[in-house]
């Protein structure tokens, strides 16, 4: 009888889960968006707070797709060597949706160094896709968030960031960094 409750309790705390995830509201412009917390490859946790105050730009990203806004993210790294993006009120940081690729963890961590050491910067690692889930965001792509100081989406690219749209977002975080 004991195991009959802890099979249903179990089974009904599931598909709770299941619901919350599918009925999560997707990220929307000027919407507000809900905090994480993720590890570096040397196991060190960052939530959004750990660049309080700060514009951030998130890009999350199948593994597979690691390279599909990399013209993006160069436009956004001369941005920052010109000086147009500070550390003092910028940061980007990659995060690599793990559960949305058959490659393994150790390659997964091996291709988020390389880009921490090109783009100088932090590459977290959801294992779960609980940022993909929570944040309504598209799966075996790549995805590109620009967030301002107070964590309101400012915008939204699913998928490769249009070549016509690059330099409007660049330009939007150099502008938001000055607010």
């Amino acid at each position: 009888m004991k195991r009959c409750m802890m099979v249903g309790l179990s089974l009904i705390l599931l598909i709770g889960f299941s619901v919350s995830c599918v009925w999560a509201e997707p990220l929307k412009i000027n919407m507000k968006a809900p905090d994480w917390s993720f590890k570096d490859g040397d196991g060190k946790a960052f939530t959004m707070e750990s660049w309080a105050g700060k514009v951030l730009l998130v890009n999350y990203n199948d593994p597979d797709e690691s390279d599909l806004n990399e013209h993006f993210t160069d436009a956004m790294k001369k941005a920052k060597d010109q000086g147009l993006l500070k550390d003092e009120t910028y940061k980007g940081v990659g995060i690599a949706d793990c559960k949305a690729t058959w490659k393994p963890d150790v390659l997964i961590r091996s291709i988020g160094d390389a880009k921490a050491k090109k783009y100088n910067t932090i590459i977290l690692f959801d294992y779960d896709a609980s940022l993909r889930n929570a944040w309504g965001l598209a799966e075996d792509t790549a995805n590109v968030i620009l967030l301002d100081k107070n964590r309101v989406v400012k915008a939204i690219v699913r998928g490769r960031v249009p070549d016509d749209q690059v330099e409007a977002i660049v330009k939007l975080a150099i502008d938001l960094q000055n607010q």
